[in-house]
């Protein structure tokens, strides 16, 4: 299962790390992805979303 959020298409990003000695070494930057069951075509789903599409009310949530 990947790692995206069903509304935005939210994934994982990669990039460098930049120390103070100036090392570069890859790294990856996740959203936080959280599972919820939510109304989808009128019948509850268990679905991944992120937590930003969550909080600005995109996602009709099952109860």
């Amino acid at each position: 299962m990947s790692n995206k959020c069903h509304y935005c298409g939210k994934e994982k990003s990669t990039g460098i790390q930049l120390s103070h000695s100036h090392i570069r070494t890859k790294r990856t930057w996740k959203p936080n992805i959280q599972k919820v069951r939510a109304i989808i075509d009128g019948a509850p789903q268990r679905i991944r979303v992120c937590t930003s599409c969550l909080k600005a009310g995109k996602v009709k949530r099952a109860i």
